[in-house]
């Protein structure tokens, strides 16, 4: 079903481009030896050549080229083995050289695909424009001072891809599907940490307006957006305005813009710079770069296996399309998953995996990689149950006692003595107590009321602890019950 907005005038199509920066995993910044490491103390992480000190000339970091490859060859995009960087020039405070290094009519990864997963299941195919280098500027920090502002050169020359997608989206859910893809496909090649809280990704969310049928509108831009549910936020807001300034007779203006996360609504930062505003020019301290296409070929070769190769290797495997989509979101996930069901069932290993091992995740709040629980004990816990040395319902107690202590399973069953009942002399023995306590309802059973078999059930189990065999004590139930 097409989204749209109802207006006065009737409805209305959102129009969604997202430009998203995403800092690149590396050591060091793009131009300079300086470190990366998020959280140091201020300005001790910038180089003469960040502080835009005089006579100081760049360096390509290899590093951060390979990156923006792997990047490009993730998002099954041109790899242009020529391209060339430029001066953006403009004035801000924490911006020492007064121009940015960055890519602009020669990029290093031209058009490709994102395929996108709605919540009814369709698909779609997001373009991707282009994938640029560049550096990022400082962080000027207003709230330090009541009538000064500080300046952080930490970030300052710190590698940036920014990905530029074509205005393919059409609703919020769509612009949200797009960036969490996006995100996966980054953290699973290992190119950014994709941690929008640390800002290390941002997006600038490009919406417009327009009636069935139309060609584009203007589109205002919302700046750097930091978190996947506040694009989805900025798309409806920003539509939402300009649909009250078209239908009120006025023109939506190009400009900038920025969103209130408390208020819900977009104001106005600047008017919308051109192309030609920033004076872009080829910086003459740096060579175009040239890549050898035998490189490129080789960081094709080594590229991990991405999120939906790896979601269509699962279903393959028996997995429903639901379970290969939950397991496969984050990478660290996969791998526990793959490291559990390796010589066990891929079903019921998905089965605990999403089931009880997640709820206890969340309850403890820990993500998969601080789980006190390793693959390989609950690949033991699994093959317990396997060995019918416990039952699935035992299981679950052991496994909660397994995050509350860290202990092996096996240990916990012998300290606890929960190895399941299979003696049939002791199940016999149950059975005939629970009868005996119950001698109405088995006259009942035994006069028609084939419901009451689950009750029998329950109560021998309840009178064995949970630890009968299930399927002994039901086929031995119905030997004593005919």
């Amino acid at each position: 079903m097409t989204y749209t907005i109802e207006g006065r005038t009737g409805p209305w199509e959102v129009v969604i481009g997202l430009e998203v920066h995403a800092q690149v995993t590396s050591q060091a910044k793009l131009f300079s030896g300086a470190a990366t490491e998020f959280g140091a103390a201020p300005n001790s992480q910038v180089s003469f050549v960040d502080a835009g000190f005089p006579g100081m000339l760049p360096v390509i970091n290899q590093e951060c080229v390979a990156q923006a490859v792997r990047t490009g060859l993730g998002l099954k995009a041109e790899i242009h083995l020529w391209s060339r960087f430029d001066r953006k020039n403009y004035f801000y405070a924490d911006l020492p050289q007064g121009y940015q290094i960055s890519q602009f009519a020669h990029p290093i990864v031209g058009t490709g695909t994102v395929e996108i997963t709605l919540a009814d299941g369709s698909t779609k195919e997001i373009g991707i424009t282009r994938l640029h280098l560049e550096q990022d500027a400082g962080k000027s920090l207003h709230d330090q001072h009541p009538s000064k502002s500080f300046i952080d050169l930490n970030r300052s020359g710190v590698a940036l891809m920014e990905i530029v997608s074509e205005p393919d989206m059409r609703s919020p859910e769509e612009a949200g599907a797009y960036l969490t893809k996006l995100r996966q496909i980054l953290r699973y090649l290992g190119t950014c940490d994709g941690n929008m809280d640390e800002g290390s990704m941002r997006a600038d969310v490009n919406v417009s307006v327009r009636k069935a049928g139309e060609g584009f509108r203007t589109r205002c831009e919302v700046k750097n957006v930091n978190s996947i549910r506040f694009v989805m936020q900025a798309v409806e807001a920003e539509a939402r305005r300009q649909i009250e300034v078209w239908e009120e007779g006025g023109t939506v203006e190009q400009e900038t813009r920025l969103f209130d996360t408390g208020r819900g609504v977009t104001r106005s930062m600047r008017s919308k710079e051109d192309a030609h505003d920033y004076r872009y020019f080829p910086d003459p301290d740096l060579p175009p770069l040239v890549l050898e296409a035998d490189w490129v070929e080789q960081l094709k070769a080594s590229l991990p296996e991405l999120p939906d190769e790896r979601r269509a290797r699962y279903v393959a495997m028996g997995l429903s399309p639901y379970d290969a989509h939950v397991l496969t979101l984050e990478r660290e996930t996969a791998a526990f998953f793959e490291a559990v069901a390796k010589g066990r069932d891929a079903k019921t290993v998905a089965n605990w995996v999403t089931g009880d091992f997640f709820a206890a995740l969340n309850r403890t709040g820990l993500g998969v990689e601080e789980s006190p629980v390793s693959a390989a004990a609950l690949g033991e816990l699994l093959d317990l149950i396997a060995d019918k040395t416990i039952n699935g319902k035992i299981a679950k107690d052991v496994l909660a006692i397994m995050f509350e202590t860290g202990e092996r399973p096996g240990a916990i069953v012998d300290a606890r003595g929960l190895r399941q009942v299979v003696d049939t002399g002791a199940i016999e023995a149950a059975i005939d107590r629970v009868m005996e306590a119950n001698a109405d309802k088995v006259a009942e059973y035994r006069s028609g009321k084939d419901k009451l078999f689950g009750f029998f059930v329950g109560q021998v189990m309840k009178a064995m602890q949970g630890k009968g065999n299930p399927a002994l004590v039901n086929e031995v139930l119905k030997q004593k019950l005919a």
